[in-house]
């Protein structure tokens, strides 16, 4: 027979709990952190290292970190660095060939992402109409970073501009034809 408590059979599991738990919460070797070069080939740099490394939950932060170095050193060539960037993260499986695209087009390309869905009938468009034409403002945003911050990319930028113009006017003259026509 044991003469062993309880209370010690506890204890053990609670310490055993304790150092399993201490050692999950010990840090990775592996920081996420970029230093805040302003050079943009180093932060490209330091970019695919640390998605190599396992931080792809910053992808975000590391794209807008990727922005913030271009657009101290704007330029045409930047374009085709970011469009050789996001294709990385496609092959190397951090982004799927869809969402590098999206990202690279919602910066660099005059066609919005927002627009992609199916916005010519009055049942689809009429209802969504305010919800697509903010995403379409935000977005607008982002291309004028890309294109024009970025790039310098003014005639892009302004085609962009145009299309988003164009496309209120369009989607209200639809809503009020939608509408008069249910009368």
């Amino acid at each position: 027979m044991s003469t062993r408590s309880p209370m010690a059979g506890v204890l053990a599991v609670s310490l055993l709990s304790l150092f399993l738990l201490a050692s999950c919460t010990t840090p990775s070797p592996t920081s996420c952190d970029l230093s805040r070069s302003h050079s943009l080939a180093r932060a490209f740099d330091a970019v695919r290292a640390n998605l190599e490394a396992g931080c792809t939950a910053h992808f975000d932060d590391y794209l807008d970190h990727l922005l913030a170095a271009a657009e101290n050193d704007p330029g045409p060539e930047n374009k085709r660095a970011f469009s050789d960037f996001l294709m990385w993260t496609a092959d190397e499986g951090i982004l799927s060939r869809r969402q590098a695209q999206e990202h690279y087009n919602r910066y660099f390309n005059v066609k919005f992402v927002a627009l992609m869905g199916d916005y010519n009938n009055c049942a689809h468009t009429c209802p969504s109409k305010d919800r697509v034409l903010s995403a379409m403002e935000l977005e607008l945003s982002e291309k004028e970073r890309g294109l024009l911050r970025v790039s310098r990319d003014t005639e892009s930028y302004s085609r962009a501009d145009r299309l988003f113009q164009e496309t209120e006017l369009v989607l209200e003259a639809t809503c009020t034809a939608c509408t008069s026509a249910v009368r």
